[in-house]
């Protein structure tokens, strides 16, 4: 049985996505549902997602397949709608791929970096993981780090995660970066500009953006790929 809660923002957010055809962002559920934050919010898809009723796919923002609806909810002819190119209703047939024609490239994982507080500079090479050609994204250089924390959560991005970044000094705005700050203390955040100034903004309300003059940001990498282990 879901609360009232739970059920406002299931109706929510079933009718976003017959209408428009993507869901509603944390911020459009906060406000529909009168709440003040957005941990709220993520209790309730938590709780939603663990009765079945919908489900996130991994590794894109605001992916949510609405699975099933309450028998309150059920109208003729409701199908389930997955955003976001989730696997067909019916896959083809298995098919095996010989190793030698899969392009991919090891890259060293160089430790740990903060998903959360800021930790002390990744420097050295703890192991090796292969990646797909395919996430490898522009030119230069990359290398994987393994998330520590849940700061980027809402993000997609989860504690244990390996992320893949690549070698870059520059970052647009809403970038997720690696930052080094004060030489000494590397985390992962969103960048944003403003003025002199460099905001590293988490993507989970319980972490607060923190604000540093330039001088003391160095962008490291640009996030371009995520492996999950299950």
């Amino acid at each position: 049985m879901l609360t009232k809660k739970q059920l406002d923002l299931l109706a929510f957010i079933h009718k976003r996505v017959q209408r428009d055809g993507v869901p509603p962002s944390f911020d459009e559920m906060k406000e529909a549902l009168d709440l003040r934050s957005k941990s709220g919010i993520h209790r309730l898809i938590t709780a939603l997602e663990e009765r079945g009723f919908i489900r996130r796919l991994a590794h894109r923002a605001r992916a949510i397949e609405v699975v099933k609806l309450p028998d309150s909810m059920t109208g003729a002819g409701f199908q389930p709608r997955v955003i976001n190119g989730d696997r067909p209703d019916t896959p083809p047939p298995a098919r095996a791929l010989p190793v030698s024609s899969v392009e991919a490239t090891e890259l060293d994982v160089m430790g740990k970096i903060a998903a959360g507080v800021p930790i002390e500079a990744i420097n050295q090479r703890s192991y090796g993981v292969t990646v797909p050609n395919a996430m490898l994204s522009g030119a230069g250089a990359h290398y994987a780090l393994e998330v520590k924390g849940d700061s980027m959560i809402e993000a997609g991005i989860n504690d244990g995660d390996v992320v893949v970044i690549r070698e870059t000094e520059v970052a647009e705005n809403g970038d997720i970066v690696v930052a080094l700050v004060e030489d000494h203390e590397a985390t992962l955040k969103r960048f944003k500009r403003s003025g002199s100034s460099i905001a590293l903004e988490a993507a989970n309300p319980a972490y607060e953006t923190r604000v540093y003059p330039a001088d003391m940001v160095k962008v490291q990498g640009r996030l371009v790929g995520l492996i999950r282990s299950y």
